[in-house]
């Protein structure tokens, strides 16, 4: 009985240890979207890196000629959807930007983009060929 225990055991470890890991290779590639804020027009290029369960991830964005590149941080992908965390720095002051979605398809993300206690957008990122 203990060694079938042990069995169950090993085995649900190993089938949750798995699920992490195709969630992250679900969304590791690049992905962009495009779309209008506040301050006017914006085209971000999200780009996501696995290793087993562990992601890596930048955002390099374009908001009215200016450019910016950003390590995301706190980047999650599990079977309920996605979130990661943008640190972005604007005139000497980090806003925290935070993403949250679900896979529509294979090719896109539907995200809930929280910029601080600012404003809060919908937005589409589509998967990079």
């Amino acid at each position: 009985m203990k060694s079938f225990l042990r069995f169950a055991f090993l085995s649900s470890l190993f089938l949750f240890g798995s699920l992490g890991s195709a969630h992250a290779a679900e969304l590791a590639g690049k992905w962009s979207a495009e779309f209008d804020s506040q301050i006017g027009q914006q085209k971000y290029v999200y780009e996501f890196k696995g290793s087993g369960d562990k992601l890596t991830g930048t955002a390099t964005g374009d908001r009215q000629g200016t450019k910016s590149e950003v390590e995301l941080k706190e980047i999650k992908a599990t079977k309920e959807g996605v979130s990661f965390v943008e640190l972005l720095k604007i005139q000497d002051q980090e806003i925290r930007i935070e993403y949250t979605g679900k896979f529509t398809s294979d090719d896109e993300l539907k995200l809930t983009r929280k910029v601080g206690d600012f404003a809060t957008y919908e937005i589409t990122a589509k998967r990079m060929k």
